[in-house]
């Protein structure tokens, strides 16, 4: 039997992304966000959202970029601090020894210590609420070459992206075991 339960924010799983911005006279910052995902193939979009009340908001309105960094299972603790403590309060990047890079096709930064980084640049705000939704075009892609897979794109078992768990859980999980080929599987139905 089903039960019932009031609209929340639970859609599982939620992924861990780093969204890198430029804040005023060009200072670099990292913020969490788990709030994302791909929105759109073409042109190849990403969303994120964020509050008001961060500076990743303010960052994203007036720089028009972002970049979004893809942390690896042994950098949840990395990933969860920088969702933890405010760029207005603290220089992340110094802080976790982390070397603020300069995306070449957008102004944003980017830490070269992800397996890999979106560069976007913002095409549309959408307000909901407390959160805006940004919709930033990806306009390329940076990888370690030891995470690519057939084909030179990410391979998600070389990359061990982590995931959030939201609501009730609050905790960190890496992904499980590979259930089988897209678009294949489902075969096995017809």
């Amino acid at each position: 039997m089903k039960k019932a339960l009031p609209p929340q924010t639970i859609l599982h799983p939620h992924p861990v992304l780093i969204i890198g911005t430029y804040g005023q006279q060009g200072k670099p910052n990292l913020a969490t966000a788990s709030w994302g995902g791909i929105c759109c193939s073409e042109p190849p979009c990403v969303a994120v959202s964020f509050r008001k009340a961060t500076l990743t908001y303010h960052n994203i309105i007036e720089s028009k970029a972002f970049t979004v960094g893809i942390p690896c299972s042994d950098q949840a603790a990395l990933a969860d601090y920088l969702g933890m403590v405010s760029g207005k309060d603290e220089n992340k990047f110094e802080r976790c020894h982390l070397i603020a890079q300069k995306s070449a096709k957008v102004n944003a930064p980017f830490a070269d210590d992800f397996p890999y980084t979106l560069e976007c640049k913002l095409i549309h705000t959408f307000e909901f609420g407390l959160h805006t939704q940004f919709v930033g075009q990806i306009v390329g892609i940076l990888a370690d070459e030891k995470i690519l897979g057939e084909g030179g794109a990410p391979d998600i078992e070389k990359v061990k992206p982590i995931i959030y768990g939201s609501f009730g859980s609050s905790n960190y999980y890496a992904l499980g075991e590979k259930l089988g080929r897209a678009f294949s599987l489902g075969k096995k139905i017809f």
